[in-house]
């Protein structure tokens, strides 16, 4: 009675079109123009604001990074991209506080935008 009729497959539980990880490359954009004013100013209360700002968008960049990780990509995309784990790690790992939520270093602002451009790739190598 309670066995279903028919087995459906979903690739996600949404359209795939809501997933872009230019979301996580415009927060990170934005850690990183935070970071550069930081170091221009002089102005304590300006700082403690970008340190702030820069915290806050540090945290959406891994959020947004999380949403892709485990919502859009899938046991297949694993299997063709092995090291896709160690790449999402290594990336959310530059967001936290061992990446720009703890410094104020542009190096490391672009190095956390340079593995979301590695991510894109392999996200829009996926979408072919």
């Amino acid at each position: 009675m309670f066995t279903p009729k028919r087995v459906v497959l979903a690739h996600c539980d949404l359209p795939c079109g809501i997933y872009d990880p230019a979301q996580a490359k415009i927060e990170a954009q934005s850690v990183k123009a935070c970071m550069e004013k930081y170091a221009a100013s002089s102005d304590p209360d300006f700082k403690a604001r970008a340190v702030a700002i820069k915290e806050a968008r540090s945290n959406m960049v891994k959020e947004h990074l999380w949403v892709l990780w485990t919502d859009y990509f899938k046991p297949n995309h694993f299997e063709a991209y092995p090291q896709l784990n160690a790449l999402f790690n290594e990336t959310t790992k530059l967001a936290g506080a061992a990446g720009t939520k703890g410094t104020n270093d542009v190096a490391v602002a672009e190095k956390l935008i340079s593995k979301i451009d590695e991510i894109a790739e392999i996200f829009w190598a996926t979408k072919k």
